[in-house]
């Protein structure tokens, strides 16, 4: 199996689904709190209109509630971009306070095993994680990425 990441920001309809084309995707790991994005820009990644176009693209598409920051943990982030003045459309980096309470409360918890049979048991072979944030680094993906690395030796491709 191989990984990937995918966010949105900054990227037209047209180049969000060419980027998973492109790159074989045919799994796809929304693991957003909420599946919704405010306002017509990003509207194709509302979850019935992104569900609908990965089904025409014959990608899988599977929700993971359980890797999404919870609404505490997401107040964290926005503090610290309230304090940087940084909109979360253009942040680079997640806050430390934040990775720690996400590791801790959320990633460490995961039964990643049970997660990774799943993916062998629906033939997944490239599986792409998804939240909105253009900069890996500066979404809770990159966290669950570095645990698929760190432990189970996968790589990952940020695209």
């Amino acid at each position: 199996m191989e990984f990937y990441t995918i966010g949105v920001y900054n990227s037209t309809e047209k180049e969000f689904f060419e980027k998973l084309t492109k790159n074989h995707i045919d799994t796809f790991c929304d693991i957003r709190q909420r599946r919704g994005v405010r306002g017509a820009k990003y509207s194709f990644v509302n979850s019935n209109r992104l569900q609908q176009k990965l089904n025409d693209l014959e990608i899988k598409y599977g929700y993971i509630p359980e890797l999404a920051p919870t609404s505490e943990i997401r107040g964290l982030q926005k503090e610290i971009d309230l304090e940087k003045g940084e909109l979360k459309s253009e942040r680079h980096e997640l806050g430390r306070v934040f990775v720690i309470e996400y590791k801790n409360k959320i990633v460490n918890k995961f039964d990643f095993e049970s997660f990774i049979e799943r993916l062998e048991e629906v033939g997944a072979n490239r599986i792409a994680f998804f939240c909105v944030e253009e900069f890996p680094e500066a979404c809770h993906r990159s966290v669950v990425t570095d645990k698929l690395n760190t432990k189970y030796n996968y790589q990952v491709t940020h695209l």
